[in-house]
């Protein structure tokens, strides 16, 4: 009696949040939303007054550090060597109700992108509001 060759499973490897996420278009739609809400919520009002009135270069910027931070491509760290979110943001006199605004609106902004897997969709969240509020100042 002949016995199957058991053939050898391809294991690839996991894919990293940012594969998961959806990439660059969904980190872009997450991005867009977020500035919008910023914008236009008066909920956000005390952290839209902590930026400079023109929102595009941080339109650029979030979502390419967002991928980096998500394992995907590191472009935002080799154009900014040394640097993260925390050192970024030390100058500015962020509290925990700028600090809750910022992960409110990012909240709103990952669940209004619908990414198809939510468990990442939910792991960002949490992730990024524990950033947010670990650079509050008393």
């Amino acid at each position: 009696m002949a016995t199957a060759v058991e053939q050898p499973q391809e294991h690839s490897q996991p894919a990293t949040p940012f594969e998961r996420i959806g990439g660059h278009a969904v980190l872009r739609r997450i991005t867009d939303r977020f500035y919008d809400l910023m914008e236009q919520d008066p909920a956000y009002a005390e952290l839209r007054a902590m930026h400079a009135a023109d929102l595009a270069p941080m339109r650029e910027s979030l979502p390419a550090f967002l991928a980096g931070w998500a394992g995907g491509p590191r472009d935002w760290f080799e154009a900014h060597p040394g640097k993260c979110m925390m050192s970024m943001h030390a100058p500015f006199p962020i509290d925990r109700q700028t600090a809750g605004q910022w992960a409110e609106a990012m909240r709103r902004a990952v669940e209004d992108a619908a990414p198809q897997d939510t468990e990442i969709a939910e792991a960002f969240i949490g992730v990024l509001t524990r950033m947010a509020m670990g650079m509050a100042r008393a």
